[in-house]
C-alpha cells in the first residue's frame, strides 16, 4: 500500500508524505480512517521511526492527518478543498509535462494512448470525475 524507494534522491519522509497523501485524496484512506503506528509502519517499510513521524507530523500540519491522544492518527474527513487544490495543483503539473512532451517532438496519439492505457488498467477509476 505505501512504497518508499530507497534508492530515490527524494527523501523518504516526502515519499510518505506524498504517498499517504495519494492514498488518502484517491479515496484508498477513508476519513476517520486510524492509519499504522509509527513504530509499524517504520517496520514493514524497514525505515527508521524518526523518519515515520516526520511525515506523520508533516501530514498532520497540512491537514490530512489528525492525531487523537492515547489513540493514534487519523484521516481528516475535511479534504474537499484540499482534494480540490490536489487535483488543480496536479493538472498544472500535467500541463507542464505536456508542454515538454510536445515540444520533444512525441505525437499527440501516444499520449492517447498512455491516457487510454492509464484508465483503463483502473489506476486512475477513483478520480474519474468531472
Amino acid at each position: 500500500m505505501i512504497e518508499v524507494d530507497l534508492h530515490s534522491r527524494k527523501p523518504i519522509y516526502e515519499q510518505l508524505v506524498d504517498n499517504i497523501t495519494m492514498l488518502v485524496m484517491s479515496g484508498f484512506l477513508k476519513a476517520d480512517e486510524q492509519v499504522p503506528s509509527v513504530r509499524q509502519l517504520a517496520m514493514e517499510l524497514a525505515v527508521n521511526p524518526n523518519t515515520v513521524q516526520k511525515a506523520f507530523l508533516e501530514l498532520e500540519r497540512r491537514g490530512v492527518l489528525y492525531s487523537v491522544a492515547g489513540k493514534g492518527r487519523f484521516v481528516n474527513g475535511e479534504l474537499d478543498g484540499s482534494r480540490s487544490a490536489q487535483s488543480a495543483k496536479l493538472m498544472e503539473e500535467l500541463n507542464i509535462l505536456l508542454g515538454k512532451i510536445k515540444k520533444f517532438g512525441v505525437p499527440r496519439s501516444r499520449i492517447e494512448e498512455a491516457v487510454d492505457s492509464v484508465y483503463s488498467d483502473g489506476k486512475a477509476e477513483n478520480n474519474d470525475k468531472d
